[in-house]
């Protein structure tokens, strides 16, 4: 950065900071601001989430008359290909920062929404589910947490804690506003309502609000009075990430990457599939979006339990317990009856979805450090776009196959059973030693 640009972004900095200076002389850390423009952003994701395209699937099946199994297909593969799109813009915000990229980000989102709003045939939804996925469920996200673990170190667990709040919001009320707004307008009108929404609030809130990094403002994470201890070399410059290529060959990255990702192999089959797990059980697909409302709460009270935890104890040990609580949604799901037992359903599988949430938003940067963090966690992010993608149509095609949900749900079962031990035999600190070499990696040992 040149000496003319470098005072500049102090200027601004000293300019924002004026304005958020309280009467007794101090100021409040804007990573806090931060965090609540994340939860703008994460909130906002929703259409290109699974638990609000499970509102949409059976009106989608029944406007376009294609199969479930077509559309589980679909979406599968619009998931595929979005994890292309995901491994270039996570490049884009190691180049060009999240307050950038965020902006592009939320207006190709919002075009992918009106995409879906005028798509009726095969092609045109595959395309507009490749765009709604690879923008809403891997490039918002990634970004905003990388913004987020830009700006926090030892707090970074609770400020994830309190990011992952927008999206139980998201959870709780968008898909009851869903099923409301395709009830009045149809599903079409919904997308591009929701397209409208994305625009409004995400495009100007990133321009005004975002910087990319606390050094930016003349400020350090956490707002500390110094930088996070083994970040600067000795002669006083910071260090950088490791690259993505040493990273993507390294044992530790994938016995990290393959449990993370299976948790969304299996909450995606299961929330896709849940209208027709719900009626197979007797239960209304009313019942099924209303669902929604307590999971949304469970999995908020999970993720500020889950982000103080990684904060004391690390991310390992935070994942092992959640992924042994995700061996039993698979099989209650089968024995659900009632409301009640529905709602426990939804609430326990909450419980782990958001404990693993919270330790894929902060395995990254814990272990490999805040700097060229876009690399590692994009590269991450397209293992876990497969792996979600590969949920609804590994449990369609096996209910197909078998007749029946009794098997492909035992194996999901039995699939959660070996991330949890995998996780818990694997000590990810030994294996970082040989990436420290000029990179920020950190070995604590959890």
């Amino acid at each position: 950065m040149s000496c003319r640009s470098g005072g500049q972004a102090r200027g601004k900095g000293e300019t924002i900071r004026s304005l958020l200076n309280r009467s007794d002389g101090t100021s409040p850390f804007y990573g806090w601001i931060i965090v609540a423009v994340g939860m703008t952003v994460i909130f906002s994701s929703g259409p290109g989430q699974s638990y609000l395209f499970s509102v949409f699937l059976d009106p989608i099946i029944e406007d376009t008359g294609l199969s479930r199994t077509t559309i589980s297909g679909l979406y599968a593969l619009g998931t595929f290909l979005s994890a292309g799109m995901v491994f270039v813009i996570s490049g884009l915000a190691d180049r060009k920062g999240p307050r950038w990229t965020l902006t592009l980000i939320a207006f190709l989102f919002g075009i992918a929404c009106f995409t879906m709003s005028v798509a009726s045939g095969a092609i045109l939804i595959a395309i507009a589910l490749a765009s709604l996925r690879g923008l809403g469920q891997g490039a918002l996200p990634i970004n905003s947490t990388l913004l987020i673990a830009s700006w926090f170190v030892s707090k970074r667990g609770r400020a994830m804690a309190i990011y992952g709040l927008g999206g139980a919001l998201s959870t709780a009320t968008l898909p009851p506003v869903s099923r409301f707004l395709i009830e009045n307008v149809g599903w079409q009108g919904a997308y591009a309502i929701f397209g409208l929404f994305i625009w409004l609030a995400l495009i100007p809130l990133t321009l005004l609000a975002v910087r990319n990094e606390p050094e930016d403002m003349g400020l350090y994470p956490d707002g500390a009075d110094a930088p996070p201890a083994g970040e600067m070399r000795a002669d006083g410059t910071r260090q950088t990430g490791p690259s993505r290529s040493a990273v993507v060959r390294s044992k530790m990255f994938w016995l990290l990457v393959l449990p993370i990702a299976m948790p969304s192999l299996v909450n995606t089959a299961l929330i896709f599939h849940q209208a027709d797990l719900f009626a197979n059980r007797g239960l209304s697909a009313d019942l099924a979006a209303a669902v929604f409302v307590p999971y949304a709460l469970a999995s908020a009270s999970s993720n500020v339990t889950a982000g103080l935890l990684v904060d004391r104890f690390g991310p390992r040990q935070v994942f092992v317990t959640a992924a042994t609580v995700l061996i039993l949604p698979p099989l209650l799901v089968q024995l659900i009856s009632a409301p009640v037992s529905a709602v426990g359903y939804a609430m326990l599988m909450a419980a782990g979805s958001g404990a693993s949430m919270m330790v894929s938003r902060t395995v990254w940067a814990h272990y490999y450090g805040r700097h060229g963090l876009g690399g590692v966690q994009g590269s991450a992010m397209v293992v876990t776009i497969f792996s979600s993608a590969l949920g609804p149509i590994f449990l369609s095609f096996l209910h197909d196959l078998f007749g029946g949900y009794a098997v492909p749900l035992a194996l999901m079962s039995a699939m959660m059973a070996a991330s949890s031990l995998t996780m818990f035999l694997h000590r990810p600190d030994r294996d970082a030693r040989p990436l420290a070499t000029g990179a920020t990696v950190l070995t604590t040992g959890r």
